[in-house]
């Protein structure tokens, strides 16, 4: 399968918090990074969702917001996930962001080049990616559906 998504981080379901309508799921990678996802309860009936369950939890790169530093302001995205900038692509309006995460996972965001320089990213700089629960995607491997 091929998919637009640039970020995409395979891990195992390590929290599943159901409610009536819409259920809270951790995805925890190999390297230890945890992504929460908020999917509704029919997602969580049609993919089969368990705990110690693989899943891929995907983002697309747009709804990444960059923070450079620790600002010491408090947000409501759920994945706040910190690490160094490891890399930068500039294009002629945007720039794609690599942050690379304490566990090891790579987190690409793209922002305006404008929003590069006014953050003074580059590599090495430390800085957070921001993802809101509501833009995680969950995906599970056919094989391992619920039938």
């Amino acid at each position: 399968m091929k998919i637009s998504a640039r970020n995409i981080f395979e891990g195992k379901i390590t929290a599943l918090v159901d409610c009536k309508v819409n259920a809270e799921v951790e995805v925890t990678t190999p390297g230890g990074d945890r992504i929460v996802a908020v999917v509704t309860e029919s997602s969580v009936q049609s993919l089969g969702l368990a705990l110690g369950k693989p899943v891929l939890a995907l983002v697309k790169a747009p709804w990444v917001i960059v923070m450079a530093g620790d600002s010491g302001v408090k947000f409501s995205a759920r994945n706040q996930l910190a690490g160094t900038v490891q890399n930068i692509e500039k294009g002629a309006i945007n720039s794609e962001i690599r942050i690379k995460l304490t566990g090891g996972t790579l987190v690409y965001a793209v922002i305006t080049n404008e929003a590069v320089m006014e953050l003074g990213l580059k590599p090495g700089v430390p800085a957070s990616a921001l993802i809101k629960a509501s833009h995680v995607v969950l995906g599970v491997p056919e094989s391992s559906r619920a039938d």
